[in-house]
């Protein structure tokens, strides 16, 4: 098998997360940063690097506990997203532009290392976990949250994926998301590895609602759609809306729908 062009990807998936308006779907997420923090035990002051860290979730619930934050993206739009809220909340982050899969950081420099939904997204998805490893003191903390490959967001990459196919070689994101791929590229060098699912809720007035809102400014839906002819839209359309209604769990005529993730708190060895 040929090895992909990582480089080439990781362009189009910049054009890709810079499109739409990812700030107005990724704060709704906001509790899963708080609750992987949670998890994580942070104490104030120790140094936290998040990665791939899109419109800062993890990165303000770090803050939020007195933490000196790192906050990393390859998309110059996201930490700008992220630093208008650190800002209006009287935060003090760090941010700077960087690759998951190749961090401008020394070795065994950060107490605590987090990404949210982030850095499952890699391409090079073993480069990415060893990059991980690597920037985490021996002794510290790796903490995680990735959708897992049969939640609702799983399912929605698939549909997504049957319409515009993934490039050759690259495996699915949702891979993060199985305890398999997190111990084959953690355990090696984990003193210990804690797996908690957790289900977080998308809530929206209706299944149309979430369409219009994931359409217009999550980059993944956004691109697929604008990448389609308008035949072929409609099919997208009705195929993710038929698996809003079968998710929804709702009895008041609104959206709730859960999609699993896994919440993976990493001790490296010391």
């Amino acid at each position: 098998m040929n090895t992909p062009d990582f480089d080439a990807i990781k362009s189009k998936q910049k054009l890709m997360w810079a499109s739409g308006n990812y700030a107005k779907v990724g704060s709704t997420l906001q509790l899963s940063g708080e609750l992987l923090c949670e998890s994580m035990a942070l104490s104030a002051g120790q140094t936290v690097l998040d990665v791939a860290a899109g419109n800062g979730n993890a990165t303000l619930a770090a803050a939020r506990r007195f933490c000196r934050v790192t906050s990393t993206d390859y998309v110059q739009d996201l930490l700008d997203q992220s630093m208008v809220r650190a800002l209006s909340e009287g935060m003090e982050v760090n941010y700077q532009l960087a690759d998951a899969e190749n961090l401008p950081f020394a070795d065994n420099r950060y107490d605590n290392v987090v990404s949210t939904f982030g850095v499952m997204f890699a391409p090079n998805q073993v480069k990415a976990a060893a990059e991980l490893l690597r920037v985490c003191k021996p002794g510290g903390r790796i903490g995680l949250a990735n959708w897992t490959p049969d939640s609702f967001i799983g399912q929605l990459f698939k549909i997504i994926g049957r319409y515009v196919p993934p490039p050759a070689g690259v495996s699915s994101p949702a891979n993060w998301g199985a305890e398999s791929f997190i111990e084959a590229n953690f355990a090696p060098q984990a003193q210990n590895i804690a797996i908690q699912s957790r289900d977080f809720l998308f809530r929206y007035l209706s299944a149309e609602h979430w369409l219009e809102e994931f359409r217009t400014y999550y980059g993944p839906t956004h691109k697929a759609f604008n990448a389609l002819a308008s035949e072929q839209q409609v099919e997208l359309a009705n195929e993710i809306l038929s698996l809003l209604e079968k998710c929804n769990v709702a009895t008041d005529g609104t959206l709730i729908v859960p999609s699993t993730y896994l919440e993976v708190v990493i001790t490296k060895k010391a």
